[in-house]
């Protein structure tokens, strides 16, 4: 007897959403071990952020949140910084930095004290000066939003000194944040496949490397996403002119490939930005140069700095911010 066309569509859906519930399992149960990059990050925007009423922030992190993300406890205080409870009113004798950046000044996949922000404070203290180091990066973030958090929130805690930390991805231009969407924020496979899927483009040449990308971004100093990156240093510039805020622009290399490193041109296009707009200016990369690029990597399929790396970094920001007291 042949059987009705709903039977075979029926048995169509099934298979499908066994295979679907199958994949399913198999990465929440087998492949998701907690140091999985594409997972742990889509965990810290489903759980850690949310999308900014201002459209030139694009998105920032929930207050008081917590997630254990890359193997390391990521919380928020009450105004969304990977940060102690810090007032904005100031601690009298106590010397206050803010710093400006997205994932690598957050500190992803590191423990909170081994970030970039708590390893200064120790350092100044180990010199006998009492500091306070805001960490106000937000993974994700490039310089517009950076600049534009200071300018809305950040000047808020009336800082002695402000560090923007640069790296060459802060030239992107403010991602689209698409509506909230159950089935993805639920579907760990979803997110393991699209990651996979974009590596094998890659790899097969089908899409940019991250070299072509990273300098894509800036055109040769001519593209609209570096356009708007250097207006934002000049406008936080200015604010910090007005205000006698001592303005450090740092230059945090991408850490795939050291010596030689391949965007020498984009620092030097921060540089003179930095030059142009009176800011003092520090290239970390010296001070990471010889060390094998793995070394400094959360993981090995993740090259975001690791704790060794946050404290090359910290050591290479006091050297200069001392020269700025």
């Amino acid at each position: 007897m042949k059987r009705p066309h709903a039977f075979w569509l029926l048995m169509v859906v099934g298979t499908v959403a066994t295979i679907a519930a199958g994949a399913e399992l198999f990465v929440r149960l087998v492949v998701d071990d907690g140091m999985q990059y594409d997972l742990e990050m889509w965990k810290y925007a489903r759980d850690l952020k949310q999308v900014a009423t201002n459209p030139l922030l694009g998105h920032t992190h929930r207050p008081n949140r917590a997630a254990l993300l890359m193997g390391v406890d990521v919380k928020t205080n009450s105004k969304g910084l990977r940060e102690r409870e810090i007032p904005y009113e100031r601690t009298p004798g106590v010397l206050r930095v803010l710093m400006l950046g997205d994932s690598f000044t957050e500190g992803w996949g590191v423990a909170f004290e081994d970030t970039v922000s708590k390893r200064i404070e120790r350092l100044y203290a180990a010199r006998g000066l009492p500091v306070e180091a805001i960490n106000a990066g937000v993974g994700n973030y490039n310089t517009v939003m950076e600049v534009n958090y200071f300018l809305a929130e950040g000047w808020k805690y009336h800082p002695d000194v402000v560090v923007l930390n640069f790296v060459p991805n802060d030239a992107e231009e403010i991602p689209p944040h698409a509506s909230p969407n159950a089935l993805l924020d639920a579907c760990y496979a979803c997110v393991f496949l699209f990651g996979r899927a974009d590596a094998l483009l890659r790899e097969a040449s089908l899409r940019p490397d991250w070299k072509a990308y990273y300098r894509g971004l800036y055109g040769g100093g001519s593209s609209p996403g570096w356009r708007d990156a250097k207006a934002a240093i000049g406008a936080l510039a200015t604010y910090a002119r007005a205000h006698e805020i001592k303005l450090l622009i740092a230059h945090l290399p991408e850490l795939h490939e050291l010596a030689p490193y391949p965007f020498q041109d984009i620092t030097d296009l921060l540089h003179a930005a930095a030059k142009q707009n009176g800011a003092a200016f520090v290239d970390v990369l010296p001070q990471l140069q010889s060390e094998p690029p793995s070394r400094l990597w959360v993981s090995p399929s993740d090259p975001h700095p690791n704790s060794r790396a946050n404290e090359l970094i910290a050591r290479a920001l006091l050297a200069k911010l001392v020269t700025m007291e």
